[in-house]
């Protein structure tokens, strides 16, 4: 039996996690299963997100070479999609014969004296044909494709039904009630470089007549109007004039939240632009920049993009495939809540997502009598929603596509010769920076803040997503990753401490054109 503890910050101190006794619970539990001991895995985290998709005890299987591809396979060739809650698959799954291991997860923030109780639960109906956790809303598919990216979109899209119900703006439901990111205290900094930058173009009479600076993910608008506001005031004193010629570029996925920074910078007038746009495809909305663009802001955008995960189990490479379920008793309740049988509510789920909460309660007014009660059941649902995991064999790294132009080859330096590792591939991330790189003048730069694992090693110390910010998901982002993919392209990518706040977990990638 091989035992990981990834709780590495948890294991000293006065709030140390109680490791041996969650152990001897699972002991007690396996030893006495009929499970094949030489094949089991235990896989111990400290979960740091009150809200996220995992049971305090889970199972995953390690399925071997010869199990059936389902999930994005079956997509493909017209099926009702991964991501399509209620559809047939999402109830016909076939049981899967040829495991080659278990792996039994822990969260030992939940490692409460049921443990034991719990895990000889769940090893009971594992053994079962056809076993789930819960109500199952999908079929097995890579998690970048599971519905839990769905309900991440619908959040964002219908974000203003989301605040009336909880009577609070998105930003609050962060740590602290704001973002780290969301700080003006390096503006000052950015914009002399920028300054002087243009100066040197200008003396060559290389600067172009429209100084372009974008900024993605604008919150709720501080970070443009602390950046605008200082850019005036350091301009005027400058003499040089930059200002009407500037052109401050916003972009974000949610025309609401878009809205909402256009207010806040509405005394800049037309020095700004509002422009609503994929992330994870920034050259189809601002594609006319190429090679324009002085200074790229992103803030908080690439830890809520879709991403995949990957593993390297005992020297071979795995593919995390993910299906969203409810537990049990959450399902039977909340299809009581709202008047559904239990077989109803996978495709009223699906119903939510396809058409949004508003549509939804004209749609079905006997159940849903008005937006308010959708949400009701949106917020009910993505409370209770988890996610079931099983690890599924890469049969080679160069067949599997990270990202546009990247296969999994770019992984091969962080996957291999670290042991055992999971790790995120941040592919939604990958495409958006790869995306905004182009975008850059010879003389611009790149500068995001985010939550960026800087070492691989990292993956073997902690848990890092995904998790739930409100009605969202959080991951971290693979920095290492981010590295080697700019590097390709030409560009020195350095992740460091957000500047004036070492303790913070956000930190700052930079990205600029080698010389």
């Amino acid at each position: 039996m091989r035992i990981d503890v990834r709780a590495v910050a948890r294991l000293r101190g006065a709030t140390a996690a109680d490791v041996p006794a969650a152990l001897g619970q699972v002991f007690d539990a396996v030893t006495a299963s009929p499970l094949d001991l030489a094949r089991l895995r235990v896989a111990c985290d400290w979960i740091q997100y009150r809200e996220n998709f995992r049971e305090p005890v889970a199972l995953r299987r390690v399925l071997a070479g010869d199990a059936p591809a389902r999930g994005a396979e079956a997509a493909r060739a017209g099926g009702p999609g991964p991501a399509d809650p209620g559809g047939d698959q999402a109830r016909a799954d076939p049981p899967v014969a040829s495991d080659r291991e278990l792996e039994i997860a822990l969260d030992l923030r939940r490692a409460g004296p049921d443990l034991a109780a719990r895990l000889k639960e769940a090893l009971a109906g594992h053994a079962e044909p056809g076993w789930a956790p819960g109500a199952v809303l999908e079929p097995w598919a890579p998690l970048s494709e599971s519905c839990i990216w769905r309900f991440n979109t619908l959040y964002w899209q219908a974000l203003s039904h989301w605040e009336r119900a909880t009577g609070h703006e998105y930003e609050q439901a962060l740590p602290g009630g704001r973002s780290d990111a969301r700080d003006g205290a390096t503006a000052r900094e950015l914009i002399f470089e920028l300054l002087r930058a243009w100066d040197e173009l200008g003396a060559r009479r290389a600067l172009p007549d429209e100084l372009y600076i974008v900024e993605l993910g604008v919150g709720n608008g501080s970070q443009a109007r602390t950046w605008l506001d200082a850019f005036a005031e350091l301009d005027r004193a400058h003499g040089r004039g930059y200002y009407r010629r500037l052109h401050y570029l916003m972009g974000d996925y949610s025309p609401h939240v878009l809205e909402r920074a256009r207010q806040a910078v509405g005394h800049h007038g037309e020095r700004v632009s509002a422009l609503v746009l994929d992330a994870t495809r920034p050259a189809v909305t601002l594609g006319f920049l190429r090679g324009k663009a002085f200074f790229v802001y992103i803030s908080n955008v690439y830890d809520n993009l879709p991403t995949d995960e990957v593993a390297s189990l005992s020297g071979r490479h795995y593919l995390v495939h993910a299906r969203a379920y409810l537990p049990r008793a959450d399902a039977a309740e909340i299809a009581a809540r709202y008047r559904l049988r239990a077989d109803e509510l996978p495709a009223a789920v699906g119903r939510l997502l396809r058409i949004g909460p508003e549509l939804l309660s004209e749609a079905d007014p006997a159940r849903f009598p008005g937006p308010g009660r959708a949400v009701a059941f949106w917020r009910d649902t993505w409370a209770a929603l988890r996610l079931q995991e099983r690890y599924a064999p890469l049969e080679g790294l160069d067949a599997y596509h990270a990202a546009p132009g990247l296969t999994g080859e770019v992984l091969r330096p962080l996957l291999d010769g670290h042991g055992d590792i999971r790790m995120q591939v941040s592919n939604g991330a990958l495409a958006s920076f790869a995306g905004t790189l182009p975008l850059l003048h010879p003389f611009g730069r790149l500068t995001c803040h985010d939550l960026f694992v800087t070492d691989p090693a990292e993956y073997q110390a902690g848990f890092f997503g995904p998790g739930k910010y409100d009605g969202s998901v959080v991951n971290w982002v693979n920095g290492p990753l981010l590295r080697l993919a700019g590097g390709r392209r030409g560009f020195a990518v350095t992740v460091s401490p957000f500047p004036g706040r070492p303790g913070t977990r956000v930190k700052t990638l930079t990205a600029v054109m080698r010389d």
